[in-house]
């Protein structure tokens, strides 16, 4: 069942993906070569305290960080190590989560360690593109898989692979709620459930350089790229208004 929220409820969203806005901006700014994955995730628990929030990830389903720290060829839930140092042209996908009141919030960016070469620079800017294409698609009245084909097309036009077996989702009182939110189109016959005023759903396109196929490691959490090209991931949640849609995760 897809849950909608009232605007009240949407606000009390609004606030704690802010935070995990914050928190991700202050990432950002410590990616650097010669760091450790553990020592972006310390940071980040760190930052979830100050605010009095709990961090959504850590624990969940067995997970055990508070942060995803994905590099590479690592599409998504690449696990912090104090094994893991980032280096020179590594670009690393960073994706957090908290619960404030009762409420979660979901965003996700991906960061260039120092200066990367072109072929990644354009991987991320698609992807990023990807993500906004999609968003502007999350009105009342359009079809869930309008936001799937807006993301899809425009990554593939590319050349890129469009990630299956990951897709965004729901949000609100729990971390995943229905609907899922495909990144592709994955029927010919449906355009899946209508868009409806109150719905709050976060948008990931996970983009690959080459192939869509991915594997997860032996750690059974760390999901790569088939073929070890690299992939970037972006995400922002999201609330479906009368107008526009807001993006509750997104910070100045």
């Amino acid at each position: 069942m897809i849950v909608i929220k009232t605007k009240e409820e949407i606000e009390k969203m609004h606030h704690v993906n802010r935070m995990v806005g914050e928190v991700l901006n202050i990432l950002k700014n410590k990616v650097k070569a010669g760091i450790t994955t553990e020592y972006l995730n310390e940071v980040a628990e760190k930052e979830a305290k100050k605010r009095n929030a709990k961090c959504a990830f850590k624990g969940y389903g067995g997970f055990p960080k508070a942060l995803c720290t994905s590099i590479n060829e690592e599409v998504v839930h690449g696990i912090p190590s104090k094994k893991r140092v980032l280096k020179e042209g590594d670009i690393i996908s960073l994706d957090f989560g908290l619960i404030y009141d009762g409420w979660y919030g979901d965003s996700a960016i991906t960061v260039a360690v120092g200066h990367i070469n072109d072929e990644k620079k354009k991987l991320m800017k698609v992807t990023k593109e990807a993500l906004y294409k999609g968003i502007a698609m999350a009105k009342p009245g359009n079809y869930l898989y309008d936001i799937s084909e807006a993301v899809q097309s425009y990554a593939e036009s590319f050349g890129y692979g469009v990630v299956r077996d990951y897709v965004g989702h729901g949000i609100g009182r729990k971390l995943h709620e229905e609907p899922q939110v495909p990144n592709y189109v994955p029927s010919k016959v449906s355009r899946g459930p209508m868009l409806k005023v109150g719905m709050t759903i976060a948008i990931e396109p996970m983009i690959n350089a080459g192939t869509w196929r991915t594997k997860t490691l032996k750690d059974g959490w760390t999901v790569i790229t088939m073929d070890g090209k690299p992939s970037a991931h972006f995400e922002h949640t999201i609330a479906i208004t009368e107008n526009e849609p807001i993006i509750l995760s997104e910070v100045s």
